[in-house]
């Protein structure tokens, strides 16, 4: 069977690097053939951040950004080819998502955004663009997001066990794939995966993120706190739910911390975090009441072994691994899923999930930036 080649990009709410994977999509299953982290530099990363919340001269700033993070998409895609030892012309396409830097889709006008100008990645690549993925959901009324929860029900659905993806990046998603093929999946933001921690930790140690949960294990959780932030309204809210840096960001930590947990040592605020990173997905996953479940991790947030323990316990008596015991490696699967959604634009197939988004029907998702 001839390969198709296509090259997924994810960059998330985490912002610790563009994960760029090139993936054969010509059989019934994924097939991982190279990957790369381009990390962030630093003036770009700070950039970005600032961007996820208002602040002066917001268009100029956002159109330069607009312009280097595409330039930067493209570094990732040279570097993953040359790694691969692939020509350009072997390659379908690219799917992008971009850099989310406003995601609202609880306004009384809803948009999402994503920078990362594609017609320049089409430019300077000689490679066909899939871009701007999720604005056609929300202009079918739903959230937009999550989207990888299609790829999820495509790829990792199984008829001989119920299951749960749960991806753990800056914010934490969970997608319910029912053995039943006629129960339609569900798929929801449940709250911070790596985010707040990743802001606390880079405040107090100016590392970018808390390798193991080493020094969120080295504190005591701090009650207090941790029953004001579950409080929280988002959590509450049924799905269809998407949320972002726009809620969960250092300045509404920091309003918390204001209210209930000034002078607590910072170590005991990073082990709250995780703490309230490790409820808020057990708490969702078991809301659906399966009793016996497989649960497949995903994302940066699967790599950091003190939260995975905590959700061991939490979960328990279900399984918990990571999606590299179904074939698709826990830190690619995001981006992988952006690639499939890229083959899917070309071929006029649907990529969104209604049940998940709350759109009102099944879409063909994407911009396409011919090469």
């Amino acid at each position: 069977m001839t390969a198709e080649l296509y090259i997924g990009l994810m960059s998330g709410t985490s912002l610790d690097g563009v994960d760029t994977v090139l993936v054969d999509l010509s059989g019934d299953y994924p097939k991982l053939i190279a990957s790369h982290l381009e990390q962030i530099p630093e003036d770009i990363h700070r950039e970005l951040l600032a961007l996820t919340q208002s602040g002066d001269n917001e268009i100029d700033r956002m159109g330069v950004a607009d312009y280097r993070f595409a330039d930067l998409q493209t570094l990732a895609i040279k570097t993953l080819l040359e790694k691969a030892n692939v020509n350009v012309e072997q390659i379908k396409a690219i799917g992008s998502h971009g850099q989310t830097i406003r995601h609202r889709s609880e306004f009384d006008y809803p948009f999402t955004l994503q920078i990362g100008d594609p017609n320049r990645m089409a430019e300077q690549t000689g490679i066909t663009v899939v871009a701007d993925i999720r604005r056609r959901d929300m202009a079918a009324g739903g959230e937009g997001a999550p989207l990888v929860p299609a790829f999820h029900q495509r790829f990792l659905r199984s008829p001989e066990q119920d299951r749960m993806v749960v991806n753990i990046g800056g914010i934490a998603n969970v997608t319910v794939l029912d053995r039943n093929p006629d129960i339609s999946s569900i798929g929801y933001d449940t709250g911070p995966g790596n985010v707040l921690m990743d802001s606390w930790i880079s405040r107090h140690q100016q590392e970018n993120y808390d390798a193991d949960g080493t020094w969120a294990s080295s504190g005591c959780i701090f009650q207090p706190l941790l029953e004001q932030i579950l409080k929280t309204s988002y959590l509450h809210q049924p799905p269809p739910k998407s949320t972002g840096r726009e809620l969960f960001h250092i300045g509404w930590l920091d309003q918390h911390i204001h209210n209930c947990a000034e002078g607590v040592p910072a170590e005991d605020i990073q082990a709250t975090l995780l703490e309230f990173t490790a409820q808020t997905i057990s708490t969702a996953i078991l809301s659906h009441g399966y009793s016996e479940l497989g649960i497949y991790l995903c994302g940066g947030g699967a790599s950091n072994s003190a939260l995975t323990q905590r959700l061991h316990q939490l979960l328990a008596p279900h399984q918990v691994k990571t999606t590299d015991d179904l074939g698709i490696p826990a830190e690619w699967l995001e981006a992988c899923a952006f690639a499939w959604l890229a083959q899917a634009c070309l071929k006029g197939e649907t990529g969104n999930l209604p049940s998940v988004t709350g759109a009102k029907g099944e879409r063909i998702l994407g911009a396409i930036y011919q090469a």
